[in-house]
């Protein structure tokens, strides 16, 4: 929506309308060719005028809610006063017409004002619950679109927790595996150091032993005669 666009619209329109709402007395005051001539006038500006209007509609797609309607409400107004100045210059242009348009006619045109107000109050009912009804399909559609969001982020959740319960079973295993090669490791080294003990002790002994051969046979040797 082009905010300029449109109030370029909005002022194109009051010209319009200043312009024709002074022609159905005009009308009375003329005859013939002239009165003619008003009215083809007449309809040319009002026919550029409901295009004015459409065009106020189109820019108004697309716009706020609290914008909209008010404009959308005071674009039916517009067109009502059009349709009463039609009836006004149809009227006049009218032989028999001109002269005694008083107390009938505004009679006529109050009743039918106060039933174009009724149906205008209606259909602007009619259009702020239509909107309501679309504003809530669109938060209820987003509401959805939310929950299937969460629910495939919770998918995704549940699926990277199992990737890391397997893994953590993979690391428990591989720790138990670790804890198991550990013991066999630690039954070596005992095993290993009682071998060494055990060697340290015959080594002792053999030692011991063979000083004592030798200082058997020195002994027996030098000192026994």
């Amino acid at each position: 929506m082009s905010s300029e666009e449109l109030e370029k619209l909005h002022e194109m329109y009051k010209s319009l309308y200043e312009e024709v709402k002074l022609m159905p007395e005009r009308v009375q005051r003329c005859q013939g060719e002239e009165r003619k001539r008003i009215v083809r006038d007449f309809d040319e500006r009002v026919s550029e005028a409901e295009e004015v209007l459409q065009g106020m509609e189109q820019e108004l797609f697309g716009a706020p809610s609290s914008f909209r309607t008010p404009m959308s409400t005071k674009i039916r107004l517009y067109r009502r006063d059009l349709a009463k100045l039609q009836r006004d210059i149809r009227l006049s242009a009218t032989p028999g017409f001109s002269g005694h348009l008083g107390d009938s006619r505004q009679g006529i045109y109050a009743a039918q004002n106060d039933q174009s107000t009724h149906l205008q109050s209606q259909r602007a009912l009619l259009i702020q619950g239509t909107e309501s009804l679309n504003n809530a399909s669109k938060s209820i559609e987003r509401s959805q679109q939310i929950a299937a969001e969460t629910d495939m982020i919770g998918t995704d959740i549940i699926e990277e927790l199992g990737e890391q319960r397997d893994q953590l079973d993979r690391t428990r295993d591989r720790l138990v595996h670790t804890g198991e090669n550990l013991s066999r490791s630690r039954k070596i080294l005992r095993a290993m150091s009682r071998r060494l003990v055990t060697n340290k002790l015959l080594l002792s002994v053999i030692i011991i032993m063979e000083l004592a051969i030798l200082g058997a046979v020195v002994y027996l040797k030098f000192f026994r005669k």
